[in-house]
C-alpha cells in the first residue's frame, strides 16, 4: 500500500483512539518510517481541533463520530493548515485511509473534504473573524483566565506560540562538549549512509540558553545524533534547567528527585554530583520507571537509586533527610501546550483544583524530609498561579521554619522557552 495512505491511516487511528479514550497521543504513535509526518499530522489535528470542528460544521448537518470523525479532522488539518501538502494528495490519501475502516464512511469523507478544498479561502477568512477560542483553537476557560491575567494581546501571543510546532532541544550534561553527527540517506536507499558532522558550529544554540542547549535540525531524529547513545545530552527545554540550577547540587550531598520520570532532570542532577553523594529518584507509576532507568542507563548514571513510591506519603525509613529535594510536581501543563497540545483540552477548573490538592500534599510531605540547612525546589510547567506561587505560599504559612529563597518563571512568548515556574525553599 502507498506510504502516504499508510501514514494517514495511522494518524486516523491515533486520533480516533485519542478522541475515544483521552490517551496521550505521543504514546499511541508507532516507530514507523513516516513517524515525523504522522506526528505532525496528529499533533496538528489535536492542536487545531476546535477550529477544524468549526470549519467542518459549516459543511455538515451532523458531525460523525469514531474513525470518520478522526479522518475528517486529519483531512481538514491538511487542507487548511498544511500548506506544503497538495490538497488533492491530502484528500485522496485520507479518503483511501478511511476506506480501510469503512467504504461508506469514505464516501462522506471524500465529499466533505472536496467541498472544504473548494471553500478553503472563504472558510479561512471567516475563521479569522471568530472569537479567540475558536480562531486560536483553545478552550474558553484558558482564554478567559489568561486574558484576565495578561490582557488580550499577550494572550493571543501565547496562543499563537502554543500553535507553533515545537523544536527538539538538546541540553548538555556538565561533563564535556557535545560533538554530534547526523546520519542521512540521500538519493536511492541502497546507497551507503552518509554521515554529516554537526558540532556546535552547525547546531543552532538556543537563544534562551546558548551555552547549555542546542536546537536539533527539523526532521532529524534524536536517535541519529552521535552522542545520544553515549549519554552526552538529554532532550530538554531550557526552561527545565531553571529548577536544576536553582537547586544548587554539589558533590557529596544527599539528593532526592521526588517525581523523576522520564529522567532528564535526574540525569542533570547526577552529572552535577559526579558520582559523589547519594541520589534517589522516585516515581509513582511503575510504567514510567522503565523510561527513567533507560535515561539513566544511556547517560551512564546507573548508580542512581530508582524506586517506586508516592512522594505525597511518608518515605521509606531507610531514606535519610536530604540536603536537596527537587519536586517537579504534576500539573496542568499549561506552559507546554506547544509540546503537549492535547493538554489544552483536558483543562478545567475542577481538574485544576484536584491538581492543586496533589501539589500541596506532595510539598507538605517532602518539606518534612528536608535536612536542616537544606533546600527544596518546587517546580511546574504550569502558568497558573494556583499551581505555582499560591501552593508555595500556603506551604510556608503552614510550616514555620522554612523560608522562600528565590522564585523564577518563564512566559513562552517573552522568553522563547516552554512556560515554567520554580521556587527554592530553605530550611533553617
Amino acid at each position: 500500500m502507498d506510504a502516504g495512505i499508510l501514514s494517514r491511516r495511522e494518524a486516523v487511528f491515533v486520533l480516533a483512539r485519542w478522541i475515544e479514550t483521552g490517551d496521550f497521543p505521543d504514546r499511541l504513535l508507532t516507530d514507523s518510517p513516516d513517524r515525523g509526518f504522522v506526528m505532525d499530522l496528529v499533533y496538528g489535528a489535536v492542536r487545531w481541533r476546535r477550529a477544524l470542528e468549526w470549519a467542518l460544521a459549516r459543511l455538515m448537518k451532523r458531525p460523525p463520530g469514531g474513525e470518520t470523525q478522526a479522518a475528517l479532522l486529519a483531512g481538514a488539518y491538511q487542507v487548511l493548515f498544511m500548506e506544503d501538502v497538495p490538497a488533492y494528495a491530502a484528500v485522496h490519501a485520507t479518503v483511501e485511509a478511511a476506506k480501510i475502516a469503512s467504504g461508506r464512511a469514505a464516501g462522506l469523507v471524500n465529499g466533505v473534504l472536496r467541498n472544504l478544498v473548494r471553500r478553503r479561502a472563504e472558510l479561512l477568512d471567516a475563521l479569522a473573524k471568530q472569537p479567540a477560542g475558536v480562531r486560536l483553537s483553545h478552550p474558553d476557560a484558558l482564554i478567559v483566565r489568561w486574558t484576565d491575567r495578561y490582557g488580550a494581546e499577550k494572550t493571543e501571543a501565547l496562543c499563537r506560540w502554543n500553535n507553533t510546532p515545537a523544536e527538539t532541544v538538546l541540553a548538555r550534561l556538565p561533563q564535556g562538549s557535545v560533538q554530534c553527527s547526523v546520519s542521512s540517506v540521500q538519493g536511492d536507499e541502497a546507497i551507503a549512509t552518509e554521515h554529516r558532522t554537526l558540532n556546535t558550529e552547525h547546531l543552532a544554540p538556543h537563544s534562551a540558553a546558548p551555552d547549555a542547549c542546542l536546537v536539533l535540525p527539523h526532521g532529524t531524529r534524536v536517535e541519529q545524533v552521535e552522542g545520544f547513545a553515549e549519554g552526552r545530552f538529554v532532550v530538554q527545554d531550557p526552561s527545565t534547567l531553571m529548577s536544576v540550577e536553582m537547586l544548587d547540587v554539589r558533590p557529596g550531598m544527599a539528593v532526592l528527585d521526588a517525581c523523576a520520570a522520564p529522567g532528564g532532570k535526574t540525569a542533570q542532577l547526577a552529572a552535577r554530583l559526579r558520582g559523589q553523594g547519594r541520589l534517589v529518584a522516585l516515581d509513582l507509576h511503575a510504567d514510567r520507571l522503565a523510561t527513567l532507568r533507560a535515561t539513566l542507563a544511556r547517560t551512564r548514571q546507573e548508580w542512581v537509586e530508582v524506586r517506586q513510591a508516592d512522594a505525597s506519603q511518608p518515605l521509606p525509613d531507610d531514606l535519610p533527610r536530604f540536603d536537596r529535594i527537587l519536586l517537579d510536581a504534576p500539573c496542568s501543563n499549561t506552559g507546554v501546550l506547544r509540546r503537549r497540545p492535547d493538554a489544552r483540552w483536558r483543562f478545567s477548573s475542577q481538574r485544576l483544583r484536584r491538581l492543586c490538592a496533589t501539589q500541596r500534599s506532595l510539598l507538605a510531605n517532602l518539606l518534612g524530609h528536608l535536612a536542616p540547612g537544606g533546600r527544596l525546589v518546587y517546580s511546574t510547567c504550569s502558568l497558573e498561579p494556583e499551581e505555582n506561587r499560591q501552593v508555595v505560599e500556603a506551604a510556608l504559612a503552614e510550616h514555620p521554619g522554612f523560608q522562600l529563597a528565590v522564585t523564577a518563571a518563564r512566559f513562552p512568548p517573552r522568553h522563547q522557552t516552554d512556560g515554567a515556574f520554580a521556587a527554592a525553599i530553605s530550611r533553617g
